[in-house]
């Protein structure tokens, strides 16, 4: 009996310290597998240090990919929390495609590593073009934030190897006018559509909705002959009067990036385009009227149209880093772009290639009903369109 007694004994003990044993190796694996952070801080840029950059994504991955992110505030501060050893970190506005930079740094545990203004200037990366105006200078606002646009003409815009040499193109007010050749209007029409769909980006101005919709200088009817953009999406007629409009911005990202959600848009000129109808499924609005709740300022990449033939566009066919969407905590997703190397890793925790909102292959069209240059000087107006650059 008493030998029975001292076998329950042994078991007992050789239970508890076998547990015991277990216990300790659990808490060390959960130890060992917290990840060490610090911190890292600084200021986004433009690209010659004159400007601030506000809404610019900042981020960087731990060894198992998973990401840490902040945005720039208004004035293009931020501190963001950051796995602790050697990693990139990337500043990238709109989906990171055509303005991204990448740092290398060493984080230290418990420690705040402040980058200088050298590191976080946002870089070009888009090859970028415009077509000159009668009313607006969109290369003058490019160029004050030290990034590079080329001219070209209508006649280029009729040639698809020309446009496609770019990933993003610039209409000023006025500029449809130029081509004095008016066959290359259905040219100049197709070949926009095959820039966007394929991936390339435009942006334009007041009465330079005729590219998108059709009509000659401006347009001032409904579903008029010519243009890309369905008839069903968009209307615009050139009947807004001279005057200042109380306006309001009306996407949270926006207004966080510029640091106010209110403005006065001054329309100095005697008739402007005037949104009379869109597609709220196809469009977002960005900046409306806040008396009337007219749309002033629209983006969409929605677009698709079939029988359009693959053209490479920009840099896409050069670059080896890839759009994916990633969900943040929140439920929040971002689009931005990653080394190709990261992706089946971003993948597997559940992120999707692609921009997170339109199609996959779609780029961005932006339109305002204001000009860019209004007798040069537009105000809070040339923040929204520094925004809309770093964002096409």
């Amino acid at each position: 009996m008493r030998k029975l007694n001292l076998l329950f004994l042994l078991i007992f003990l050789l239970t508890v310290i076998y547990c015991r044993s277990e216990s300790e190796t659990a808490v060390e694996t959960v130890v060992e597998n917290t990840v060490k952070t610090g911190k890292i801080s600084g200021r986004v840029m433009s690209q010659n240090g004159n400007k601030p950059i506000g809404g610019a994504s900042v981020f960087t991955f731990d060894d198992k990919y998973k990401i840490y992110h902040t945005t720039s505030d208004a004035s293009g501060n931020f501190t963001m929390d950051a796995p602790a050893g050697n990693h990139t970190i990337y500043i990238q506005t709109g989906d990171g495609s055509n303005f991204r930079t990448e740092i290398s740094a060493t984080i230290k545990e418990n420690e705040t590593l402040s980058l200088n203004s050298a590191q976080t200037k946002l870089n070009q990366v888009a090859k970028i073009a415009y077509v000159k105006g009668s009313f607006d200078k969109i290369e003058d606002i490019i160029q004050n934030l030290g990034y590079t646009a080329t001219e070209i003409t209508n006649a280029d815009l009729a040639d698809i190897l020309t446009i496609a040499q770019y990933d993003i193109i610039f209409l000023n007010c006025g500029s449809r006018k130029y081509s004095t050749n008016a066959s290359l209007y259905p040219i100049i029409d197709n070949n926009l559509a095959i820039f966007v769909a394929n991936g390339g980006s435009i942006y334009a101005s007041d009465w330079d909705v005729s590219y998108l919709v059709g009509g000659n200088d401006n347009t001032n009817n409904c579903a008029l002959v010519g243009g890309f953009v369905p008839d069903s999406k968009l209307c615009s007629k050139n009947t807004g009067s001279s005057g200042i409009v109380a306006a309001s911005v009306n996407n949270t990202g926006l207004s966080s990036a510029l640091g106010f959600n209110t403005l006065n848009i001054d329309y100095d000129m005697g008739a402007w385009q005037k949104i009379i109808n869109y597609d709220a499924n196809y469009w977002e609005v960005l900046v409306k009227d806040a008396g009337s709740n007219d749309a002033l300022m629209l983006r969409t990449n929605q677009f698709t149209a079939t029988g359009l033939p693959n053209t490479p566009i920009g840099n896409a066919s050069n670059s080896t880093f890839t759009t994916v969407c990633i969900t943040l905590p929140g439920n929040i997703q971002i689009s931005v772009s990653v080394p190709q190397i990261a992706v089946p890793y971003l993948v597997a925790l559940g992120a999707t290639v692609g921009s997170c909102t339109g199609t996959t292959n779609s780029g961005y069209i932006y339109y305002t009903t204001f000009h860019n240059h209004a007798t040069g000087n537009i105000g809070n107006a040339a923040v929204i369109l520094q925004y809309v650059i770093l964002n096409l």
